[in-house]
């Protein structure tokens, strides 16, 4: 177990390098596609409210379809980590509305809002296999949260370079579809 947790670390360490690597402007380009084929499938399996993600480390950067999503009447919300060992809650969010760090670094709503339970996440990827499974950046947040029930529809978000081949644990569980710039594997 401990050679099969040093391997995934190795291979996020070498995924987010190559991510940060990418030029901006590929990223930028990458970016519009992946928004491109994520409002495809949302006009094909429509969701009335879906949990997102605020991008960092060089995730794709979806906060334009996001805008798109709030001003058609799509409640947004955010991932907010109440406990390291729990699921992920989502609150609500508007594009504008203030955000502040949390202890983890990650950005989330100011403003004490609502709970929301998102019918679909947008979960970023690390990396991702043939399997639809995901390789994040080790918290089992994602995890534990699709572990519970009812399950919300899972989408991956990834680079289509972020691909590779990795063993799967007990614990991790497959996502629905995974989109990158280049489409999106059902």
């Amino acid at each position: 177990m401990a050679l099969l947790q040093q391997d995934k670390n190795n291979l996020r360490r070498d995924l987010l390098a190559q991510r940060q690597a990418l030029a901006p402007a590929l990223r930028e380009a990458w970016n519009a596609a992946i928004g491109k084929h994520l409002k495809h499938l949302l006009e094909r399996q429509p969701a009335q409210s879906i949990g997102v993600f605020w991008p960092m480390r060089s995730e794709p950067d979806l906060r334009q379809i996001f805008n798109e999503w709030s001003a058609a009447g799509v409640q947004l919300a955010l991932p907010v980590v109440i406990d390291p060992n729990c699921p992920l809650k989502f609150l609500a969010w508007v594009p504008g509305d203030a955000l502040f760090k949390d202890a983890m670094g990650v950005w989330v709503p100011a403003a004490s809002s609502r709970e929301v339970a998102p019918e679909l996440l947008l979960v970023p990827c690390v990396g991702y296999n043939r399997d639809r499974f995901r390789l994040g950046y080790g918290g089992g947040f994602y995890d534990r949260t699709l572990a519970a029930s009812p399950r919300p529809r899972a989408i991956g978000v990834a680079y289509a370079c972020s691909r590779a081949d990795f063993a799967v644990e007990r614990h991790d569980i497959a996502l629905d579809a995974v989109v990158t710039e280049t489409g999106i594997d059902l």
